[in-house]
């Protein structure tokens, strides 16, 4: 099994280093377009072997996709990231020749290849590296709901003073600060409704908290794009190789589920050894309803600049 990074900056290390941790594979290619900078990084992990006890072996490489050829998985974390003040929409330009130039390579070496997105706008990268490349939809994920319902269940975990493993809470339609929409009503704290513990203000400052999450970081640090993301990526290899079949809420294509079509837009799947096994309904109030339509057509809004600036 050979897994491949790329983009070796804080998202891509952060998620390599948790795959080698987890042992999720023999080998590990960290790919990035800076000399030296992903050997670097590869050697700083597999320094830690020998504290930690994983034995895959990490190898960094500069912008040489042959290196990646066999890799079962790959997660594309580059692109510029976001800025203070900078939308995840107004990273579209920049990113979306990068993600298609590296789609198409890791496609040129690893024909077979389950391709999991980070790179921003996601929604929007994950629809164009599906156009781009033609492979099945299943074979393309979008990372973005994972990590907004990672963030959702600890804003949860501090309003309630209860264990984030104790919750179970998503977040879908677009991931950006105006599109996501943590479904509140649906969240529970071990089967028990989390809307039997909290005031309707509180419930409202978790979900205003939650679409913030990356925005609220990005003011604090300087950037949103670090541990928790890199967490998120590794979950989703972890499910795809190890064939867990677990829930996540992650971007991916729709023919017709939640009445749309023709988008990639996060809502809750089961990732297994086949990348998307299954895209799954839920029940949404008009209220829900509502606000997913309207997420959707922000998320179309921003695939149409694709098609406007000719990279599809």
């Amino acid at each position: 099994m050979k897994i491949t990074v790329v983009g070796a900056g804080a998202v891509g290390a952060t998620t390599a280093d948790n795959i080698v941790r987890k042992e999720l594979a023999e080998e590990v290619i960290l790919l990035d377009i800076k000399e030296g900078f992903s050997e670097g990084k590869a050697q700083d992990i597999s320094q830690s072997a020998a504290l930690l006890g994983f034995d895959t072996r990490i190898h960094g490489v500069t912008n040489d996709y042959s290196k990646t050829a066999g890799s079962a998985v790959a997660v594309i974390t580059s692109g510029i990231p976001r800025k203070p003040g900078m939308t995840r929409e107004e990273l579209i330009g920049t990113n979306a020749n990068i993600v298609k130039n590296v789609a198409e390579n890791l496609l040129k070496y690893s024909p077979d290849i389950i391709l999991v997105i980070v790179s921003n706008p996601m929604d929007t990268m994950t629809y164009l590296a599906l156009k781009s490349t033609g492979i099945p939809k299943n074979r393309i994920i979008g990372m973005g709901g994972t990590l907004d319902s990672a963030r959702f269940r600890y804003q949860l975990s501090q309003k309630l003073s209860a264990s984030p493993a104790d919750l179970n809470a998503i977040v879908i339609g677009g991931h950006g600060d105006t599109t996501m929409i943590p479904l509140i009503k649906h969240a529970t704290w071990n089967s028990l409704p989390v809307t039997d513990f909290l005031t309707q203000e509180q419930q409202d400052e978790i979900v205003s908290a939650t679409m913030v999450g990356g925005a609220t970081l990005t003011k604090l640090i300087g950037t949103s794009a670090w541990y928790a993301p890199g967490a998120s990526g590794a979950a989703i290899v972890e499910s795809i190789v190890r064939d867990e079949k677990k829930l996540f809420t992650a971007s991916v294509y729709l023919e017709g589920e939640y009445d749309q079509h023709d988008i990639s837009i996060g809502v809750p799947i089961i990732i297994g050894k086949n990348g998307v096994e299954r895209i799954l309904p839920l029940k949404l109030d008009a209220e829900e309803k509502a606000a997913f339509e309207k997420s959707a057509e922000a998320v179309r809004t921003m695939n149409k600049v694709l098609k406007d600036t000719e990279v599809l």
